[in-house]
């Protein structure tokens, strides 16, 4: 088996009204990648608190996003998927100006690849269980 690789990684609640920022993939189905929240990796060099504005923004096509406290970080081993732990950093993130209840989007990533379509919405924060991967583990500090 190979050795895991270690990449640094971004998660942001958006929350508003008691409702939580989440997006799915248009091209796959939830059981291939459920329901998300915005995040991805940080880049070399960059910080964890813009790399979160950032990837909110290319995920989500809005851009009143502001950083309104780190929530903690956690190690998740994503394996079969990749071979990789990603060290997850949480951001809660306030949104300004207002949004349509559903949406979509898409991420272009700088032209690299196709981009990867999105549909985003808002569900109620007590659901957030039903997030994919871990992404849900530190929604309960949402409440400290």
């Amino acid at each position: 088996m190979p050795e895991k690789v270690i990449t640094p990684k971004v998660l942001c609640y958006v929350v508003r009204d008691g409702r939580l920022l989440v997006f799915r993939h248009v091209d796959f189905s939830y059981e291939e990648v459920g329901i998300q929240v915005p995040g991805g990796s940080v880049r070399p060099g960059e910080d964890p608190a813009d790399a979160a504005l950032r990837e909110a923004r290319e995920e989500t096509g809005l851009t009143g996003f502001t950083v309104v406290r780190k929530l903690g970080e956690i190690e998740y081993d994503i394996s079969p998927l990749r071979f990789e732990i990603q060290r997850r950093q949480f951001f809660e993130l306030a949104l300004h100006g207002t949004t349509p209840a559903r949406w979509a989007s898409q991420e272009d990533h700088d032209g690299e690849q196709e981009p990867t379509r999105f549909e985003c919405f808002w569900i109620p924060l007590r659901t957030a269980h039903v997030l994919q991967s871990g992404q849900g583990a530190l929604v309960g500090r949402l409440f400290d």
